[in-house]
């Protein structure tokens, strides 16, 4: 057998087959932004440099990137909610390596592989007994594009509800759903029989529903674009009014599930058991892209109904093996480090800390959301002096002011965060789920020095307006 191994095909032609991964960094060191301007996106290149958020990163380890100079950064984002387990996982890396070394025989497709049919069991193991099934994918776009094929051919229905400020993903059908205007703007028509209803909305989901012609009601538990949230009494009723009218309630857990809020899933927070749950980031380990979607096995087999019809919804790479044991190693380390635990508990040392901010400042809020999926909500302050300021930058730009707390934040203490939505003042928090009580105190101390400074004086204005004008000089 050994023998009849061939490694003939592996072995370099000339040293124009070489390929050296450090090298080729080490000789194009620098280059980031140039290549992203001429090749990829220079758009997204001007915006970092205006915002003083062009930076040459070089290493992640945990909840900090690190630049070329040395620098740390503590990343408050996680890449959108990736890095549930944080950066440079040991026991990801390790998987990986592991499998690499073992040269599985990977997407031979007309196969039944091993790894694909552990993960399916390993997360439908997490989720409530009426999950049963998996359909196996790269983002979670492609687990919400799955969701609206398998309601509609579930039901034999066409319609698909939405909530506004909703977002599950940018492809045609996923952006179908998308409630930001700015995301849909250019790119029509879209996917038909999509419609919005108001979020937490009772009334505007009835009268949708009762039409009797929805197939689905597809929603986030909390939004991730502003971390809006509905009540607890509005999901069970919101659920028990699907069963009703018989459209399938699809929860989309892209960014709240695997530990985020506090719970494996967000559903479990209201004792909801949805009919479709979609799945991915965090999933990944960061490593490879992975993504689900899970339903019962009644509507699974709706899809793949007989025999002719068994890859009439697939996905070339949906079962790549080494996604599969970066979920497995995700899933497990998740159980072995009590993350989901733990994510709770910072999430509760994060509002027990900032609760103090809240007071302090008369334009900070709220802070709302639910373990470690957090929304700092800013708005006009009382006083005449600091509400003249305020309706200054409203006047220049909608939502400005979250943005000047942003800039200054990643400029002045080296942490990183977003705008949780166009044109609001909401900044978003999506720690690592292992970060602590350190990282805690030290954004706080951070967001508090911002903050006292915007409350005393102009000085984040200018400052601000000098990063803007420093990056107009620069190009």
């Amino acid at each position: 057998m050994e023998a009849s191994r061939n490694y003939a095909c592996r072995e370099p032609i000339g040293e124009q087959m070489t390929f050296d991964l450090e090298s080729l960094m080490t000789s194009r060191e620098g280059e980031n932004f140039k290549l992203h301007q001429e090749y990829l996106n220079p758009q997204l290149a001007r915006v970092l440099k205006t915002l003083g958020m062009d930076r040459f990163y070089e290493r992640a380890e945990g909840c900090y990137l690190f630049d070329r100079s040395g620098e740390r950064y503590l990343d408050l984002l996680a890449g959108f909610g990736v890095y549930a387990l944080g950066r440079s996982h040991p026991v990801v890396k390790k998987a990986l390596h592991d499998a690499l070394d073992m040269d599985l025989p990977n997407l031979v497709q007309l196969d039944c592989a091993l790894l694909p049919g552990l993960l399916a069991e390993a997360l439908v193991g997490t989720m409530h007994e009426g999950i049963e099934r998996c359909f196996l994918a790269n983002s979670g776009a492609e687990a919400v594009e799955a969701a609206i094929k398998f309601s509609r051919c579930a039901t034999g229905r066409q319609r698909i509800l939405f909530a506004d400020h909703g977002f599950h993903g940018l492809t045609n059908g996923a952006l179908s759903l998308n409630g930001g205007r700015e995301f849909r703007e250019g790119f029509g028509p879209l996917l038909p029989g999509c419609d919005v209803v108001a979020f937490g909305d009772l009334k505007s989901l009835e009268e949708q529903l009762a039409k009797g012609d929805v197939a689905a009601f597809v929603v986030e538990l909390i939004q991730g674009k502003g971390v809006y949230m509905a009540s607890e009494e509005y999901w069970r009723a919101a659920e028990a009014l699907g069963k009703r009218y018989g459209a399938l309630f699809v929860v989309d857990e892209v960014q709240t599930g695997l530990g985020r809020t506090g719970k494996m899933w967000a559903y479990e927070h209201y004792g909801l058991r949805p009919d479709i749950v979609t799945v991915s980031k965090a999933l990944s380990g960061g490593y490879v892209p992975v993504g689900a979607m899970a339903c019962s096995a009644e509507i699974f087999d709706r899809v793949y109904s007989k025999m002719e019809r068994a890859v009439v919804h697939s996905s070339t790479f949906g079962r790549n093996q080494l996604a599969m044991v970066a979920g497995l190693a995700t899933l497990q380390t998740l159980e072995d480090e009590e993350i989901v635990d733990r994510a709770r508990v910072t999430g509760e040392a994060f509002e027990k800390a900032l609760a103090p901010l809240v007071e302090k400042y008369e334009f900070f809020h709220e802070v709302r959301g639910k373990g470690l999926m957090i929304g700092l909500v800013f708005g006009e302050p009382s006083s005449l002096r600091l509400k003249s300021r305020w309706k200054m930058l409203e006047t220049a730009r909608k939502g400005l002011f979250s943005q000047i707390i942003v800039a200054p934040l990643f400029t002045r203490h080296k942490i990183l965060t977003q705008v949780a939505a166009d044109n609001v003042n909401i900044v978003k928090l999506l720690p690592p789920l292992i970060c602590g009580q350190d990282e805690v105190d030290y954004f706080v101390d951070a967001l508090d020095d911002v903050l006292s400074d915007a409350h005393r004086n102009s000085a984040l204005v200018f400052e601000f307006g000098k990063t803007l004008a420093k990056s107009a000089l620069s190009r």
